[in-house]
Formats: C-alpha cells, sequence, structure tokens
C-alpha cells in the first residue's frame, strides 16, 4: 500500500471515526447532555450554517430598511428628498430669472426708460421669433421703402391710439390743472398736475403697492399694480402713508403732494402702464 493510500485512510478515518460530544455535572460529574458526531458533520454544519448567516446578512443589507444604518449607504427618503429638492431648485432659477426682468421692467417705469424700437408687451419672456437675417428673406427695394415707411408711420401709433381693455373704473389720484400732458414723442410719459401742497393723493384703483421710497430727481415715488396688469406711478410726493407690500383700496390716501422752492405749489406727476408700455391717463381719468 502506497503512503497516499495510507495517508488518505488516516484522513478519512478522522473525519469519519463516531465521536461523542459529552457535558457533564461539574460537582457529582452527572452525564446532562451527550451527542453522537464525527468531524464531517461538524464541518458540514459549520458551513451551512456560515452560508446561511451570510445569505440572511445579505438579504437584510439589499432589501430592507436596515440597510440604511450601515455607513455607505443613502437613504431612500434623502433621494427622494433630493430629487424633490433638485426638481424646486430648477424651478426656483426659472421664477428668479423672470423676477429680475420684472424688476427691471419696474425700473424703466421709474427712470421713464423705453426702447420703442424693441416694444413687445411680452416683454418679461423670451423673444424666440427668428429675424429676416436669420431666415434669409431678400426684398427688393420698393418692399423695404414701404416697410420703412410703414414703420416710420407706426412708430408712434401704439402709445397715441391704443387704447388697452381696463375692465374696471380709475379714479384721478387729484383734482387739478393739467400744467404738461402726455407726449411719448418727447418721452414724455407722465400728465404732470399742479396743486397745492400737503394736497391728499390717493390711490386710482386697488392694488398692491410695489415701490415706495425716495428718489434724488422726483422725491417719493410711489408704484402700484393693479389687475390686469396695469401699473401706476405717483411722482413728487412728500410724505407716505403706506409702504411697499401695503394692500390698498381704489381712493384710499398713499400720500401728499410735495412742494416746490418751499412755497404753496406743487406738481404730482402721474403715470400709467399697462403691459410694459405707457398709456395715456386722459384716456381713463377725468383730472378737472
Amino acid at each position: 500500500m502506497s503512503k497516499k493510500r495510507i495517508k488518505r485512510q488516516l484522513l478519512k478515518n478522522k473525519l469519519f471515526n463516531k465521536r461523542r460530544l459529552v457535558i457533564l455535572n461539574e460537582d457529582t460529574f452527572e452525564e446532562t447532555f451527550s451527542l453522537k458526531l464525527n468531524l464531517m458533520n461538524v464541518f458540514v454544519v459549520a458551513t451551512v450554517s456560515a452560508i446561511f448567516l451570510i445569505s440572511i446578512t445579505t438579504y437584510i443589507i439589499a432589501f430592507t430598511p436596515l440597510r440604511e444604518y450601515i455607513p455607505g449607504y443613502a437613504s431612500t427618503q434623502l433621494k427622494q428628498d433630493a430629487i424633490v429638492l433638485a426638481i424646486k431648485s430648477d424651478s426656483l432659477q426659472d421664477n428668479i430669472e423672470i423676477n429680475n426682468k420684472y424688476i427691471t421692467s419696474i425700473k424703466k417705469v421709474l427712470v421713464g426708460e423705453l426702447e420703442y424700437a424693441k416694444l413687445n408687451k411680452d416683454s418679461l419672456q423670451s423673444n424666440l421669433s427668428l429675424t429676416t437675417e436669420e431666415l434669409d428673406i431678400k426684398t427688393t427695394k420698393q418692399e423695404q421703402e414701404l416697410r420703412d415707411q410703414v414703420a416710420l408711420e407706426d412708430k408712434y401709433n401704439v402709445f397715441d391710439n391704443a387704447k388697452p381693455k381696463i375692465n374696471f373704473v380709475l379714479f384721478p389720484p387729484t383734482n387739478g390743472k393739467i400744467v404738461k400732458n402726455y407726449n411719448p414723442v418727447s418721452k414724455n410719459y407722465a400728465i404732470q398736475i399742479a396743486v397745492a401742497k400737503d394736497t391728499p393723493i390717493k390711490a386710482v384703483a386697488s392694488g398692491t403697492i410695489l415701490f415706495a421710497d425716495w428718489t434724488p430727481t422726483s422725491g417719493y415715488v410711489v408704484i402700484i399694480k393693479h389687475k390686469d396688469d396695469l401699473i401706476s406711478v405717483y411722482k413728487n410726493i412728500s410724505f407716505l402713508t403706506k409702504s411697499v407690500r401695503d394692500n390698498v383700496k381704489s381712493g384710499e390716501v398713499i400720500g401728499q403732494a410735495g412742494s416746490i422752492d418751499n412755497n404753496s405749489n406743487s406738481n404730482l406727476l402721474f403715470e400709467l402702464w399697462k403691459e410694459g408700455f405707457p398709456i395715456n391717463p386722459n384716456q381713463f381719468i377725468n383730472f378737472q
């Protein structure tokens, strides 16, 4: 018999030789428990137990919420919250851009800046229309002359003839003599009304105050937003009774008229804006 065969036989005997596991009472040496086994049975039981424990642990980590307590694993709720926050951040970014454009338009109302050639009622939204250069449309000389003539004639028509639809009554901010009328050609978008010092200035309609503060050129200025995208502007005010974000009603006092050269004379500058362009207040309000 070869040595290798002898070794295999000895190993087999060690593995399959029957042994007994005995538990004795230490005081009385009485046998309390005994179990017949061999090394092969112990190896099989240990291997099966290890595989079972590994399987249970893997299942718990992969398919139960307990994995969230293991470092390195993200919470499902955290992932959902992160997705919701990402969507909200995109929406907030769009809202910020729209609000910035709206604030820019309000600043133009304050200083009276308006570019006629770029006038667009939807100025708060991006203008995605293609220009004639982008479309590469070739026009004849006669067509170009006609276009230039029509553009020149209609350049100021939107200010002189337009009558925006307003579904509510406008009350005069104050009564007095008009010393300077609305004239968009000379970039004068306001009605200038001569009134006595400390005359109450009233809101022409219900709305929300967007701006109420001191300016170096026009004293205190108040801007009120009404329904139908109508904005009223009041300049040369010496004293305010309302502040930003206050809601006002039609005819409610918002301030007092200022004075010129510390005398009893005062001029109120009043403007109306509709959808981003100025309109003539005389079309809707009787100041006499």
